[in-house]
């Protein structure tokens, strides 16, 4: 029987917290200092003569990417020489960790099923000090599955030590234009497992996700002009919602998943609507000279933010649903994709301050009296989106000559690339 063990120390990153400042700058100086940080000691890997290469290939493969999405998580400082446990004496080693600064100690074993390409993942928890186990898990995960499993264990850790959810098992939807059309496709937070969900050979953007990441919504022009359809992705469907003359844009998803923020043109300039999706209801809520257009909502369902150029250029504006009291939140020379964070403090959106300016992702709070740049000097940069968590953003970038999706601090620091995906991506939407 092969074991695998890792130990952990885990640390509660403190919550980062903006100055109060009305001026415009670069970024914010980043509290996340891995070296300073408790450390996740991750044991080497041990087998026998006769464990199978296969075995091998598998428990590394769960090994790796459970050490990665702790990594990732950014509450931890890994470090991979702690020896192998011994479970015969695992009282007398958790002893020796909690003398060594260790505040915990997680291990699995892996093993064969008797199922052909089946395992059994025995993943484990303990407290160093009181020497109990706060997880005990027992994973069945045929091969195709094991990077999900090691996600799934990773979320628990992070949810019982920090108390916040992890973000190991989300997704990140946007669309892709390497078939020549734009579709729609989903791929894991790290970039892995890749998979196309439309095929409407046609420019498909902006999808939505909705129902605890089982539904998406999307705009397509399958039909001509552009129409708001939906993925159904347990069953594996794709159905019509609004199909209106004119445009019809998907904006947002309230948090309860029962209305939808849309824009539709009716033959007009565009507007701002609400969809009530039980009844079928159409509000709407802007009716003014100019173009409205990417509406979001806040996440208590009070408010909606949108893009007008009813002043000029286009501007981010918030409305109270309520009584339809708006108020103009920028005064840049260009502005789109406003997105509101899970706590409702700060919008993100992508702006250009002059005309000869590139486009960057900039952070406002709601009063309006806070600007925060998260990019500079690195190409377009667009179509910002929030981890459900609120710690990171995804956003579009041509940096490296082609539009890419990128990962970034909710800060503006640790860039980087999710994925190296043939063709153009645009409008990331990260799962809820």
């Amino acid at each position: 029987m092969m074991k695998k063990f890792l130990s952990l120390i885990l640390f509660l990153l403190p919550v980062f917290l903006f100055a109060r400042e009305s001026d415009v700058f670069i970024g914010l100086s980043s509290k996340y200092d891995p070296s300073a940080l408790p450390k996740i000691g991750l044991a080497a890997n041990t087998y026998s003569d006769t464990t199978p290469e296969e075995e091998k290939k598998y428990s590394n493969l769960f090994a790796e990417v459970l050490r990665s999405d702790l990594y990732r998580a950014r509450y931890f400082n890994i470090e991979e020489t702690v020896p192998a446990a011994e479970t015969a004496a695992l009282g007398p080693q958790l002893s020796l960790l909690e003398k060594e600064g260790m505040l915990y100690f997680v291990f699995f074993n892996f093993l064969p099923t008797g199922t052909q390409d089946v395992w059994e993942i025995q993943a484990f928890m303990y407290d160093t000090s009181s020497k109990k186990a706060l997880l005990a898990k027992k994973l069945i995960a045929p091969t195709k599955s094991i990077r999900k499993s090691a996600h799934l264990f990773a979320d628990q850790i992070v949810k019982l030590l920090t108390g916040k959810r992890g973000l190991a098992s989300t997704k990140i939807a946007f669309a892709n234009d390497t078939t020549g059309r734009k579709e729609i496709y989903i791929v894991d937070y790290d970039g892995y497992n890749l998979t196309k969900l439309t095929n409407d050979k046609s420019i498909s953007l902006l999808p939505r996700w909705s129902d605890q990441g089982t539904k998406i919504y999307y705009t397509t022009y399958r039909n001509g002009n552009p129409q708001i359809y939906m993925v159904d992705l347990k069953e594996g469907e794709i159905s019509p919602i609004i199909k209106e003359k004119g445009l019809n844009l998907i904006g947002g998803i309230s948090a309860d998943n029962k209305k939808l923020v849309i824009t539709l043109s009716r033959g007009q300039n565009p507007s701002i609507y609400l969809k009530e999706l039980s009844s079928g209801r159409t509000l709407e809520l802007t009716d003014r000279y100019g173009v409205d257009g990417s509406p979001s909502f806040s996440p208590d369902g009070k408010y909606v933010t949108f893009v007008s150029n009813r002043s000029g250029n286009p501007q981010i504006y918030i409305m109270n649903l309520e009584t339809k009291e708006t108020r103009r939140l920028t005064k840049f020379n260009w502005t789109d994709s406003p997105q509101w964070s899970p706590n409702g403090d700060w919008i993100a959106f992508a702006g250009r301050q002059a005309p000869d300016h590139p486009i960057d992702i900039f952070l406002i709070d709601i009063t309006g009296g806070q600007i925060r740049q998260l990019t500079a000097d690195s190409g377009s940069n667009e179509d910002p989106w929030w981890s459900p968590d609120g710690r990171f953003l995804a956003f579009t970038t041509n940096r490296d000559g082609k539009r890419q999706i990128y990962v970034m601090d909710a800060d503006g620091s640790a860039q980087h690339l999710i994925a190296n995906i043939r063709g153009n991506s645009f409008t990331p939407s990260w799962s809820n």
